[in-house]
């Protein structure tokens, strides 16, 4: 990979912090205001992809391996099928709330919503950046 500048250096040093914690403050409130797993999750990755353009590849890699991303991946991919299909096994549908059944007022329901954007926060942050991780190593 060429040599980055350090304008970009120190930038994406003191940017991706607050990418992060953006991220996550969408994916935790996202059942509540505008925004919810999935932006959260790329907003997430973005901040690991300005550090790769920034430093490298292998920096990025020597915080977090590759074989992490693809672990929590595949681990909430499981996670939101076995979710899907326990809606199924309940009676109420795919991805259908079968924890809060029966309960009385929204709050299950809310805990329900607010697990399933922190599962597809971390799905979609994990998979963003493991392609990107992946289309950067290729250009070595």
């Amino acid at each position: 990979m060429r040599h980055k500048t350090d304008i970009l250096d120190v930038a994406a040093r003191k940017l991706a912090p607050y990418m992060f914690v953006f991220g996550l403050y969408l994916v935790t409130y996202g059942d509540l205001s505008p925004g919810g797993g999935f932006q959260g999750g790329v907003v997430i990755a973005s901040g690991i992809i300005l550090l790769a353009i920034a430093k490298s590849v292998d920096a990025v890699e020597e915080l977090i391996p590759l074989r992490r991303f693809a672990v929590a991946e595949t681990t909430t991919f499981g996670l939101l099928l076995a979710v899907g299909i326990g809606g199924v096994v309940a009676g109420a549908g795919f991805l259908a709330d079968f924890v809060g059944r029966g309960a009385i007022g929204p709050l299950p329901a809310a805990r329900f919503v607010y697990a399933l954007n922190i599962l597809i926060g971390a799905k979609v942050a994990a998979g963003a950046s493991l392609i990107c991780m992946h289309l950067f190593g290729d250009e070595r």
